[in-house]
């Protein structure tokens, strides 16, 4: 299992002020209605990585079939709180095979190391069905650092991450980039890609 303990320990020790940042946070907001539009009606999606389960209880609303992760439990408890089916698994958890008609990693593969996230795109895209779609957030940057709250992150360039993609067979639909201040205080860069499974 590769959790960073300290990052895992973050996120389990504050889960009710992320819970409460996240659920008032807009950010995912129009991203969010562009990957629902992207899923078939009632399709089945896989929220790697839940969190308290926002996104996962919107999708839920408009009539998805959500399956949710998260390896910290008191994320779970609080995604599974608000009627989400939710457990406590990690990315190296992902074995499901065409199973998923979209998959949401919405700044969570973030905290996985690098050497591990060209297997997790294969992995992902093994889960999902022909067609299906990710959503992926990223922070934006070069190497590996720790906040301030000493939660462990892998950054990303736009070039770096469209290469994860291609090669683990998707088409890149459409790319955004920007900046928020997250839960540890600082104004950082991110990139959101929207893939397709070829």
């Amino acid at each position: 299992m590769s959790v960073d303990k300290k990052t895992l320990t973050v996120y389990n020790e504050n889960a009710s002020d992320y819970a409460a940042k996240v659920d008032h946070n807009s950010k995912a907001g129009s991203h969010l209605v562009k990957f629902i539009a992207a899923i078939p009606t009632g399709g089945r999606v896989l929220d790697l990585g839940c969190g308290p389960g926002g996104s996962a209880h919107l999708m839920m609303q408009v009539g998805l079939d959500v399956d949710a992760i998260d390896a910290s439990p008191e994320m779970v408890r609080f995604a599974q709180h608000k009627g989400v089916n939710a457990r406590v698994a990690t990315f190296d958890d992902m074995n499901a095979a065409n199973d998923y008609d979209g998959v949401w990693a919405n700044f969570s593969l973030l905290h996985a190391p690098r050497e591990k996230l060209a297997g997790h795109f294969t992995a992902i895209a093994r889960a999902l069905r022909v067609g299906g779609h990710l959503h992926v957030g990223m922070k934006a940057g070069t190497g590996n650092k720790r906040d301030r709250l000493e939660r462990l992150y892998t950054f990303v360039e736009k070039a770096e991450l469209v290469y994860f993609l291609q090669n683990a067979g998707f088409d890149v639909m459409t790319t955004k980039m920007g900046s928020d201040v997250g839960l540890a205080g600082t104004n950082d860069p991110w990139i959101i890609i929207l893939a397709r499974k070829s």
